[in-house]
């Protein structure tokens, strides 16, 4: 018989936090209301590791997802949420001795999007997903990342005071909604929470007119990284006040500024109760 190398005592006896795999990549079948969709999913996977043993088995974990995987297949997952869930908990199962796992999965994933003069265009945007199991408590959140558009109310106002003229710079924003999901959330409806929370969507055609209208509506709209934190976390308020209080939410905004060598970043973390003050 082989040697168990993973389950000799360390030299150094500290509990490790996570211990895993990152980066593993797998197509996934998704719900999607009465159709399913086809994710090319990028998972990173962990449990937490005691202090008497050397190593995890972390061929479990790969072992773990394909077999989840391959039942997506006949059977397609809820929600990526519930896939990492399937997966936390399949973990504990598997490592004896963990008592904590979690799973992390992002994808990209394409809406179909109307440009201002009503042009369709397929716009990509990024979805993730989490889940994180101690005992037998799992606590599960989905998310997004969508990119946007914001201009600068502080070089609008101070050119109109000096110079009485309307318009300043602008930049791509990246906005990040993680919020905890008790199956009531979708997450195309936190894509359009992000969206419209920046002073304008991006697409990716746009001909002289409808380029015209986006700029136009960016600058009638100029908003700090701060006013597109705000925003999200004002209308997650108003759609999902029915969540429970201790649902935590994540909401954050990066501006790839166009006039500096730095980027402008806000960030609130915070949970339903705490945002209900």
């Amino acid at each position: 018989m082989l040697p168990d190398v993973q389950s000799w005592k360390p030299n150094a006896t500290f509990k490790l936090t996570r211990v895993g795999i990152k980066g593993i990549k797998k197509p996934v079948n998704i719900a999607r209301g009465k159709r399913s969709i086809i994710l090319l999913v990028e998972m990173d996977i962990f449990v937490d590791l005691p202090a008497n043993r050397k190593g995890s088995d972390l061929s479990r974990n790969a072992e773990i997802v394909e077999e989840i995987v391959d039942k997506s297949v006949r059977q397609p997952a809820r929600g990526l949420e519930y896939l990492c869930e399937e997966i936390a908990k399949k973990l504990l199962q598997r490592h004896e001795y963990a008592s904590r796992a979690e799973v992390f999965a992002s994808s990209l994933y394409f809406l179909e999007r109307k440009t201002p003069l009503n042009k369709k265009t397929l716009e990509p945007y990024k979805i993730m997903a989490r889940a994180i199991a101690n005992g037998n408590k799992v606590r599960k959140f989905i998310g997004v990342e969508v990119i946007g558009m914001t201009a600068c109310p502080c070089a609008m106002e101070n050119i109109k005071k000096v110079y009485n003229e309307k318009y300043t710079h602008n930049q791509r924003n990246i906005a990040t909604l993680f919020i905890e999901n008790d199956g009531s959330i979708d997450a195309d409806e936190l894509i359009d929470i992000a969206e419209e929370s920046m002073s304008s969507s991006t697409f990716e055609i746009l001909k002289r007119r409808d380029e015209m209208e986006v700029v136009r509506k960016a600058h009638e709209n100029p908003k700090f990284v701060e006013d597109v934190v705000r925003d999200i976390l004002k209308k997650i308020l108003q759609k999902y006040k029915n969540l429970p209080d201790d649902a935590i939410v994540i909401a954050r905004s990066e501006s790839l500024e166009s006039i500096h060598k730095h980027n402008a970043f806000a960030e609130r973390i915070t949970t339903m109760g705490e945002l209900k003050k």
